[in-house]
């Protein structure tokens, strides 16, 4: 059974030369109406965030996607005509596409064919700004386009084959090959490259490891509030030079790539380290996972992870489980979590019956609003307690020769018991689950 409906928005208007684009979504199998629904809308706003006008969104229904051309040959020629009465630059597909499927597409319409990924894609390399982020994306750009070079070629003769021999490539080498052959190359290239930037974040991870200031890392959907929280807890931290050390902040998806570490240091409050990296969604392209990895790698050493959620969204629950099925895959799913219902305040003012009052604390969770400020004192105090835990019992056998271990167990453990040996110096304290991991080595 096939229902075929479209919508036009109203394209008579035009402000600026912005790109029109039009989506197409294809609901199959069993999918939800909603999780449908909120598919379109978030591949609307990724098209925003890329600077495109949305002019038209074309949906299909069917059993399964159409192995040729993903919605059906007769939808496809709907959406040709539709092309040309909105003059449409380019068609966004909330799937992935097949390489097949893309080399059909863009044959038959005649017009820029990208998918979900590829949208993904475009948005990272437009708002990559330090040196390692690009290199990532580039690298996961070039990993998308490799299996795809085929159809971008289809105007190239294809080299002979049969009986595999080199006689049989005629008189050189053809383009698609050369154009694999350099993507192959830089490649290799930009991996020798990361492989460099990040032995240098390792030794830089290395010596915050070191330090007795616990590690938290913001994790979290994008556009959910994590530069914004951080921004505020810079604030309270009365830092010099804040201009400076404050972060994008933007209602608008991926407004941030690059992988930031703060100090916060508020009155009152024990200091840390904060660091803020790419934000998730739902469906993020594997390449980007892999490329991302080595900065992604802060959520995996950090001692406790804020996971900031965007309360008055919908669809919280499901952003919730794409940031956590993410961690899994990154290795970061066994990390203390602290949930951080961000924007709680418009869920508030939005409702009539509610009895929430922010700021709220609840079993590891916190009700507050980033942009108001409400909520951030509560939310350092839930950190402390966290970090702290439930405290036990250990002995330790401190070397002389490690007075720094010495200081670190008795200003921050509760000594219970001191005695002096041949071995060191040996503590019946009780302390913490961070204590207790950072001096494993001396624990008898």
């Amino acid at each position: 059974m096939k229902t075929n409906t479209y919508e036009i928005s109203d394209a008579n208007i035009i402000i600026d030369k912005a790109p029109k684009a039009i989506l197409v979504g294809l609901m199959h199998g069993d999918m939800e109406s909603s999780k449908f629904d909120h598919s379109l809308s978030e591949l609307s706003e990724l098209a925003k965030a890329c600077d495109l006008e949305t002019v038209g969104t074309v949906t299909q229904t069917l059993p399964h996607p159409d192995h040729s051309t993903f919605i059906g040959s007769g939808k496809v020629e709907e959406l040709k005509n539709l092309i040309s009465m909105l003059d449409a630059d380019i068609i966004i597909f909330s799937d992935t596409l097949s390489p097949i499927q893309l080399r059909n597409l863009e044959k038959i319409l005649d017009t820029e064919v990208i998918d979900r990924t590829g949208l993904i894609l475009q948005i990272f390399a437009k708002r990559a700004r330090t040196r390692e982020s690009r290199m990532q994306v580039e690298y996961a750009q070039l990993q998308f386009m490799l299996p795809r070079l085929a159809g971008m070629r289809t105007e190239l003769s294809r080299q002979g084959g049969g009986s595999g021999r080199l006689s049989n490539k005629g008189a050189g080498e053809k383009k698609l090959e050369l154009d694999r052959r350099r993507i192959e190359k830089r490649m290799a290239e930009l991996r020798r490259e990361l492989e460099t930037i990040e032995r240098e974040r390792d030794t830089q991870r290395a010596k915050r490891l070191s330090s007795d200031v616990p590690r938290i890392s913001l994790v979290g959907y994008t556009n959910a509030g994590k530069s914004t929280l951080l921004n505020a807890l810079l604030e309270k931290s009365h830092v010099e030079d804040i201009d400076n050390k404050k972060v994008l902040q933007k209602d608008m998806l991926f407004a941030t790539l690059d992988t930031t570490v703060r100090r916060i240091s508020a009155p009152g409050h024990k200091p840390f380290l904060l660091s803020d990296t790419v934000g998730f969604i739902d469906e993020l392209p594997t390449t980007l996972v892999k490329a991302f990895r080595s900065t992604l790698a802060e959520a995996v050493y950090a001692d406790i992870l804020l996971e900031v959620i965007d309360f008055s969204d919908p669809e919280y629950m499901t952003h919730i489980e794409v940031t956590e099925r993410t961690l899994r895959e990154i290795g970061a799913g066994a990390i203390p979590i602290i949930y951080v219902f961000n924007k709680a305040d418009v869920v508030i003012a939005g409702s009539e019956h509610t009895s929430l009052e922010i700021p709220h604390v609840k079993s590891g969770r916190i009700y507050m609003s980033a942009e108001n400020g409400i909520g951030l004192d509560e939310l350092m105090t839930l950190i402390e307690k966290t970090l702290e835990g439930e405290k036990k019992e250990a002995t330790f056998l401190i070397p002389y020769s490690d007075g720094a271990a010495l200081y670190e167990l008795t200003s921050s453990a509760e000594v219970i018991s001191t005695e002096y040996t041949e071995g060191g110096t040996k503590l019946l304290v009780k302390c913490s689950m961070r204590d207790l991991k950072r001096h494993e080595n001396y624990i008898i």
